[in-house]
């Protein structure tokens, strides 16, 4: 189970008053034999709402092995506690720049039949983080020419490639060739554009310093339930934790139930094919 930020409640301190449960947009404290207690780490996402509206001070960040935070799971629980909780969970995120997740609660909401007000999701069409503005790139123009000497083509073709930062929904998905590549390839491998690149979309993350696997296979597992996918190519260095990055995505093509062909490449540390 990898480490994350989450809140600790200090059992001594707490004197059950229960100011924290409205200040929590998650819904992630409840009051249990006059104490307050988290009640699931997947409704927990860390950032820690709660922390300056504790009287006793009795709640603090720590880092611990812990189940994934879950949006959809989040969800699930604050629906039932009707439109005013559902907004101020949105403003919550939105406030926090929590634009992935943002976007999987206004999904959520959508697929239930919910309408919110335009104000709670006007965060996802205007403005926002600019590094997480979905952009496909496959009919890019050349800002240089391509006939000069040493010119090299990018063969990316969509923004973000960090897949925490992904969009599972994004249209560059449908009928795709995908690319999982860690991190450190394509500073280890020269030829990655040409070799892995070209055609494909590209999402990149790090299997030993993310500390995210069960998000990532949840999200691995959306991204390949949606519409059709082609294939699926393996990059990884030679290096043992990297190899986690195979079982990862192994884990999220068996959830997702598909029947995709799966090439994997292992790079040396002198940026060589294995």
């Amino acid at each position: 189970m990898p480490k994350r930020k989450i809140i600790k409640i200090d059992e001594k301190k707490c004197n059950g008053c229960g100011l924290c449960i409205p200040n929590c947009p998650e819904g992630a404290i409840q009051i249990i034999n006059k104490k307050a207690r988290l009640i699931s780490d997947l409704f927990c996402d860390g950032l820690g709402a709660c922390l300056g509206k504790c009287p006793q001070a009795a709640i603090s960040i720590e880092e611990r092995e812990a189940t994934g935070y879950s949006e959809r799971q989040v969800m699930e629980n604050i629906v039932k506690q009707g439109k005013d909780v559902i907004a101020a969970h949105l403003k919550h995120l939105a406030e926090h720049n929590q634009e992935e997740y943002l976007r999987e609660a206004v999904n959520f909401l959508k697929e239930r039949g919910i309408e919110m007000k335009p104000e709670n999701t006007e965060h996802l069409h205007h403005g926002g983080c600019p590094g997480m503005k979905m952009a496909d790139l496959r009919k890019k123009t050349h800002t240089q020419n391509p006939n000069a000497a040493n010119y090299t083509e990018s063969q990316l073709n969509q923004w973000p490639i960090q897949l925490h930062l992904l969009n599972p929904d994004a249209p560059y998905f449908n009928d795709a060739d995908l690319l999982f590549a860690a991190d450190c390839v394509p500073f280890s491998y020269a030829n990655f554009h040409n070799k892995f690149l070209k055609g494909k979309i590209l999402i990149i993350f790090c299997p030993k310093l993310d500390n995210s696997n069960e998000v990532y296979v949840e999200k691995i597992t959306r991204i390949l339930k949606n519409k059709n996918r082609k294939s699926i190519t393996l990059v990884h260095m030679e290096v043992p934790c990297c190899f986690g990055l195979v079982n990862i995505v192994q884990q999220g093509v068996a959830q997702s139930g598909k029947n995709i062909i799966i090439k994997d490449y292992t790079i040396s540390l002198q940026g060589e094919i294995v």
